[in-house]
């Protein structure tokens, strides 16, 4: 048991769960996450099977991602609780160790008097063992380590509550509409393209975010793996979808309005006579009979959009294929058909403020942890009547200043 606890503590142990989680983030990154079954067996052809059977789809849902977490936390743990035993245990060790040390610098009486007050104005603190003094420097330095784990394991907690808590939901949203979050968060779409200027896919929305206290993101660019962050939301570029768009016009008063169709609806100004809505297409196919096959899937743009539709008049219902730009009258009413419209499918994901406080506090921490260990290490200087000996992790700096403040004094005493 003593050997697996030692295992479980060791850095080997440790750099091995870090190497892991680092493969299985970069799987993460390369293969989009969450999407259907379907997106994997089109664009991973050749491999989609092994990508589900090892559910590199949702990596870091998976068990096997969980238990590396949960290990490299336990391998933490022990480190931190190790090292704060240590650090607690040999408090008055060092100061004593270092009382028995022999002097490396002989000075006359003058000298050490001199050295004293130079430790005393660099706010050393001094602890007394028979004749020998021991000065103390940077003590905070000895739980730099300890801290920097400390800080590691919280980013470990916190990442996952920031990873695990998330509200996450799948919504649409047409070009000129917004959303509304159940905090108030307006999330709204200025436009979106399925295609840049060259004609290759890429899928762009122009959005905007503002937070219920006012504060407002501007327009922002998102793209698939490309996000915007903003507030406790981050909005990503899912999926899209294309629309239908129909303009009808009373005759009889002028009047108009255009409707944009996700799904199956009946326009009808009585309830009896009208159109019904059925299906946009994105092309057709003409043989030379004259007769139309119609495309039912494609990936991007819709080049050649077709509505299906059945008009309602007197109780006939006739199936009718309709082109942007084609009119069909219906009693008083005039159906237009617009060219179809585009929207995003937007993935929205909400993470708590308290969880962005703690990440930021963390990320303090570590950064202070970080300025401990390097930049402060502990230094120890016993001195007694005949001379000094300077040690600790990196005693050079306190050497190369306490040799400069004897030499300046030897230097005084001689004039």
């Amino acid at each position: 048991m003593k050997k697996v606890l030692n295992y479980l503590r060791s850095m080997r142990f440790g750099i091995l769960l870090l190497v892991l989680i680092a493969l299985c983030s970069v799987a993460g990154s390369l293969i989009p996450q969450g999407r259907e079954i379907s997106f994997y067996a089109q664009t991973y052809r050749s491999f989609h099977g092994v990508i589900l059977m090892l559910r590199l789809n949702r990596v870091f849902e998976s068990w096997y991602f969980i238990a590396l977490l949960v290990l490299l936390g336990l391998n933490l743990t022990f480190c931190s609780l190790v090292r704060v035993f240590s650090l607690v245990g040999s408090r008055n060790l060092v100061s004593k160790q270092a009382a028995g040390l022999p002097d490396t610098v002989f000075l006359s009486p003058e000298g050490v008097r001199a050295l004293e007050d130079a430790l005393v104005n660099r706010r050393c603190r001094v602890e007394r063992f028979g004749a020998a003094r021991v000065y103390r420097k940077n003590n905070i330095g000895r739980y730099g380590s300890f801290l920097t784990h400390l800080s590691i394991l919280l980013t470990l907690i916190i990442g996952a509550l920031a990873l695990y808590t998330p509200t996450v939901i799948d919504q649409s949203c047409l070009p000129g509409e917004a959303l509304t979050m159940a905090d108030g968060t307006r999330i709204g779409v200025h436009d979106f393209t399925i295609e840049n200027p060259t004609g290759q896919l890429d899928f762009t929305s122009e959005i905007q975010i503002t937070l219920p206290d006012g504060r407002d993101s501007g327009p922002r660019i998102i793209r698939v793996n490309h996000p915007c962050a903003f507030g406790s939301y981050k909005v990503y570029q899912q999926t899209y979808g294309t629309a239908g768009s129909i303009t009808v016009t009373n005759l009889q008063n002028g009047g108009s309005d255009t409707f944009t169709l996700t799904e199956e609806v009946f326009l009808s100004l009585d309830g009896a006579n009208g159109l019904w809505y059925e299906a946009l297409y994105p092309g057709y196919l003409r043989d030379p009979s004259g007769n139309v096959t119609l495309i039912t899937s494609t990936s991007g743009h819709y080049d050649d959009p077709v509505y299906q539709v059945l008009t309602a008049s007197d109780g006939v219902y006739t199936p009718v294929l309709a082109f942007p730009g084609d009119e069909l009258q219906i009693g008083e009413l005039k159906y237009s058909f617009n060219a179809p419209v585009e929207y995003p499918g937007l993935r929205i994901k909400y993470t708590p403020p308290l969880v962005n406080a703690l990440l930021i506090a963390v990320f303090v921490l570590m950064t202070a942890a970080l300025f401990i260990t390097f930049f402060l290490p502990p230094v120890v200087v016993k001195v007694d009547d005949e001379g000094y000996t300077v040690t600790g992790p990196k005693p050079e700096g306190m050497r190369i200043e306490l040799g400069d403040v004897t030499a300046e004094y030897e230097r005084k005493s001689e004039e």
